[in-house]
């Protein structure tokens, strides 16, 4: 399977509201499913299925809803610039370099992510104050998930 078609398809789940989904392309099968927020993550990988192809079911785009952007409070998103491991603080046992309710200056270190053995800072693109942290330390991050939000 083109990994055009995966990366569409892990779209497609992350602007739905859909659990799990599975799509059978001759032998191959991709199975997505999404992550509990305090779980582990799990890669899925193609299996190769001797079994005769089944159709595919498109599910309908028009009855699929968009998470609610409203969840988040008002005000500048910071969202992660790659996927990593976000860190709070510099080492561990350190203080956090932010807290909520925290005054901010464009240019300061809001956090880190560990992407391939090398850390990357995080640095606020606009000053103001930290109304929410969205990710927890440690935690997995991907590609342009809300991390912070500044007003």
């Amino acid at each position: 399977m083109d990994l055009r078609k995966i990366k569409k398809l892990i779209d497609l789940l992350e602007e739905s509201n859909l659990a799990e989904l599975e799509i059978k392309e001759g032998e191959e099968v991709v199975r997505l499913s999404r992550v509990p927020k305090n779980a582990a993550p799990v890669a899925a990988a193609p299996v190769a299925v001797a079994a005769a192809p089944a159709p595919i079911a498109a599910a309908p785009v028009a009855a699929v809803e968009a998470p609610a952007a409203s969840a988040l409070p008002a005000g500048h998103v910071v969202k992660a610039p790659m996927v990593g491991t976000f860190y709070a603080s510099a080492t561990p046992g350190t203080p956090a370099f932010v807290k909520i309710g925290q005054q901010v200056k464009a240019g300061e270190t809001l956090g880190i992510i560990e992407a391939m053995k090398m850390f990357n800072q995080i640095e606020a693109d606009v000053a103001g104050t930290v109304q929410a942290i969205l990710v927890e330390n440690g935690q997995p991050v991907e590609f342009d998930e809300p991390m912070f939000v500044i007003a």
